[in-house]
């Protein structure tokens, strides 16, 4: 079994947000891949198997498997069609999320995801104690997004991951209007066994659509100040569905030995 290392949303190795792909014949056991995502030790290890129409996509953190990932869904369609499908332009997945549809434009990969209903939720003082400093607004959907003051705020954020546990929200995010792009976010997943998600992508289908309806702007220039920092390009299409652009560096491309 082939398995890549592919840095999402960056142009260059060791920055962005790395994930495993594994290319598969047929699917090994759960145990196996959830193993395999343990050993690994990245925030996501995608599975891929091909299907009679394009291809069955599963997600593994080191603890459990999510129902959607960006970033490894980047990382996904940069391997399929860069080493298996050269001469397409586009490759669909079958996921937990649906299907989704990845396009290759230039050195871009476009995928084409949902966007969740946000409600607003109260500033309490539970988010001021996990975050460290107190929001001035929260949304929830599949995520909880809290907006603070300024991007400085995000950049040095130190949040208590203890507390984060106790927190709504799947990934609890943090983000601010940037300076130089539309905005600044970070994303805590300590739920999913991963303490700072580098760059997230499925986080954005929460964030740029709210700082799309606060910029009242349906793209959105986004980047995510994690230590290994990646840059998103967000377009909202307004049926329920975004656009989430990002380049992809491979790293490494192994064989897995271990018997499946």
């Amino acid at each position: 079994m082939k398995q890549y290392i592919v840095d999402a949303f960056t142009n260059k190795p060791f920055s962005g947000n790395p994930a495993a792909v594994c290319v598969m014949k047929c699917w090994p056991d759960e145990v196996f891949m959830k193993k395999l995502a343990r050993e690994n030790n990245l925030s996501e290890t995608a599975f891929i198997v091909r299907e009679s129409e394009g291809y069955h996509l599963r997600w593994f953190t080191p603890e459990t498997e999510v129902e959607l990932c960006g970033h490894a869904t980047l990382a996904s369609s940069f391997v399929i069609l860069n080493y298996y499908e050269k001469e397409s332009s586009e490759v669909r997945f079958n996921t937990l999320s649906g299907e989704l549809i990845v396009r290759r434009k230039g050195d871009l990969f476009e995928m084409d995801f949902p966007t969740y209903e946000l409600k607003s939720i109260p500033v309490n003082d539970e988010m001021e104690a996990a975050f460290g400093v107190r929001p001035i607004k929260a949304v929830l959907g599949l995520d909880l997004v809290c907006v603070f003051e300024n991007e400085d705020i995000i950049r040095t954020m130190k949040p208590d991951f203890q507390l984060l546990m106790k927190l709504e929200g799947r990934i609890q995010n943090v983000t601010a209007a940037g300076r130089e792009v539309d905005c600044v976010s970070r994303s805590f997943a300590p739920k999913l066994g991963i303490a700072e998600d580098p760059v997230c992508g499925s986080a954005h289908c929460q964030i740029a659509d709210y700082w799309a309806r606060q910029l009242d702007k349906k793209e959105i220039d986004a980047y995510q100040a994690s230590k290994r920092g990646g840059f998103l390009h967000c377009e909202l299409f307004g049926n329920g569905r975004i656009a989430i652009s990002g380049e992809a560096s491979v790293v490494a491309v192994s064989e897995i030995l271990a018997k499946m």
